[in-house]
């Protein structure tokens, strides 16, 4: 199944989109690229690619500095407005859908930073492919301070050897949210999600693993809510 080149309106300017919809889809995700790479990504590709096999639609989309292939990040108004922009082209791709927001690490978080700002309009919850608490070595919970301002559920999907999120400071912070954060753990996967060998499990099977997590999530809210 290919994806749908879509062209998103950002400011005064546009960024790239990719959406791809299975045949009766029950849910859309709204799929938000780390700092160091793209919507291509074989990362992104693979998430996309499987969450469409598990009845879920998806549209990844470039934040203004990938579009225009510079290395350094947006500004959090930059990238905010980028986020509330794909939520946008995802209403108008799937208006019948219900919605969720997320992504891979700095996507993630400036998902969640747009969450907290102003409620994302549709948005019935949050995920996080490895959610950015802190620089690699130097632990703190500094970024997810924003994170009690978000009223919607939120998954958080991490790997024991993330090194961007220290476990007991990741377990602390999920704490502090209460009923409406879930906290999903993979053996041996760093914060690509990706297994040393001899861990018993592999790269695959883990991001399966993951997906799987994410969707049974998906169902979950959309039974309760």
């Amino acid at each position: 199944m290919a994806a749908d080149l879509v062209t998103i309106p950002v400011g005064e300017g546009t960024v790239s989109g990719l959406w791809l919809a299975p045949e009766s889809a029950r849910a859309a995700c709204i799929l938000a690229h780390g700092a160091g790479a793209g919507m291509r990504h074989r990362f992104l590709e693979s998430a996309a690619t499987g969450m469409a096999a598990r009845g879920v639609a998806s549209l990844r989309y470039q934040f203004p500095y990938m579009e225009a292939g510079r290395n350094r990040p947006d500004t959090p108004k930059v990238a905010t407005a980028t986020v509330r922009s794909a939520v946008a082209a995802a209403a108008a791709l799937a208006p019948t859908l219900p919605v969720f927001a997320g992504g891979k690490s700095f996507g993630g978080r400036m998902t969640s930073t747009a969450e907290a700002e102003a409620h994302l309009h549709g948005i019935r919850g949050l995920f996080f492919l490895g959610f950015p608490l802190h620089p690699p070595g130097k632990p703190s919970d500094e970024r997810g301070v924003h994170l009690t301002s978000v009223g919607i559920p939120m998954l958080f999907l991490s790997g024991t050897r993330d090194d961007f999120a220290a476990l007991p400071l990741l377990e602390k912070q999920v704490a502090r949210l209460g009923p409406l954060a879930t906290l999903r753990l993979f053996q041996d996967a760093n914060h690509s999600f990706a297994v040393p060998k001899g861990s018993g499990s592999t790269t695959t099977g883990t991001l399966d693993a993951v997906l799987d997590a994410l969707v049974a999530w998906i169902d979950a809210v959309l039974a309760t809510r």
